[in-house]
């Protein structure tokens, strides 16, 4: 039996699908959601949002945010949330080599943890958008 995933960003509704599984990048690890799951409320890390249907599987990046799983629904409030066909793998190479190259350059220890985390969220955009370019099924969002 599927269950209704509903991936919310504060500019728009991405996607409200049904889905045989959700996999989630949870702040303690990844979690499997299937349907008739018990209640639970937790916070999301950065990472991939996995959308298991028979037609297979569907790849969404998200930097953060929460989700509240119900039985029967899977709500994803997520500070940011792009599908593979949004996002723009040159500026997400140019954002991933500028933080790299700045890093080496020895920067104050203060901004370290932002460049790292530039260096992160770039790669997960470019490690979904080369899911998008090896034919994997996508989805159409419901804005």
């Amino acid at each position: 039996m599927p269950i209704l995933v509903e991936i919310v960003t504060p500019e728009r509704r991405l996607l409200s699908q049904e889905v045989d599984m959700v996999t989630l990048p949870g702040i303690t690890g990844q979690m499997g959601i299937l349907r008739g799951h018990a209640p639970l409320l937790t916070t999301l890390d950065i990472g991939e949002i996995v959308l298991h249907t028979k037609a297979g599987q569907q790849y969404v990046a998200v930097h953060g945010g929460v989700v509240e799983v119900r039985p029967n629904k899977v709500t994803i409030l997520a500070d940011l949330a792009e599908s593979a066909e949004n996002i723009d793998e040159a500026r997400a190479q140019a954002a991933r080599d500028r933080a790299q190259k700045m890093l080496a350059e020895n920067p104050p220890v203060t901004a370290r943890p932002q460049l790292e985390m530039t260096i992160r969220k770039s790669n997960l955009r470019l490690r979904v958008a080369q899911r998008k370019r090896r034919g994997g099924p996508q989805y159409e969002s419901n804005n």
